[in-house]
């Protein structure tokens, strides 16, 4: 399957039955309600780049990683392309944090409504910061988590940004 190409056919298949309930209804909050139909359940988990990846058949980089962390024990979420690394120095002295922390589990499910591996772009349970690595911008189409382990959805990124009601930054790890 082309990483463009969000028709059925082999590999993932259309997903809205199982779209999360949650995200659903923030997609349609959102106007979005036509990427429900784009959602694709995936044949196992995604819940790193490279499943996410090989299951929709592109390249890592388009697969949007959502990171979650508590930046002076306040909720914030990263988003970047998925070969690159986040550096967690550069996203404190983005946010003008103090302490940034990776969230735990329980955390991450408090903050988003959603599991490690899963959370959306968008649709989180409580206001959260977004920043969103320029590495995104690098796409024409980025895959993002739909809500669940095995579901993930397309967009262009500067549509995710927006609806994300994200900062641009520059928050991934510079290549040794």
């Amino acid at each position: 399957m082309n990483a463009t190409d969000d028709t059925a056919g082999e590999g993932p298949s259309s997903a809205v039955d199982d779209t999360d309930p949650r995200f659903a209804q923030a997609l349609r909050e959102l106007g979005l309600g036509e990427v429900i139909g784009r959602v694709r359940r995936l044949p196992a988990t995604a819940r790193t780049t490279a499943e996410a990846a090989a299951s929709i058949g592109c390249e890592p980089g388009q697969i949007c990683t959502s990171l979650c962390f508590a930046a002076d024990g306040v909720p914030v979420l990263v988003l970047l392309d998925g070969s690159a690394h986040v550096g967690m120095e550069l996203v404190r002295q983005e946010l003008g944090a103090g302490k940034l922390t990776r969230a735990g589990a329980h955390l991450v499910r408090e903050y988003t409504g959603y599991g490690p591996g899963a959370v959306p772009p968008f649709g989180h349970r409580t206001k959260t910061r977004v920043l969103v690595d320029r590495s995104l911008l690098g796409h024409d189409l980025v895959w993002a988590s739909a809500g669940t382990p095995f579901t993930l959805f397309p967009m262009d990124p500067r549509t995710l940004i927006a609806h994300a009601d994200a900062t641009l930054a520059d928050v991934r790890e510079p290549l040794a």
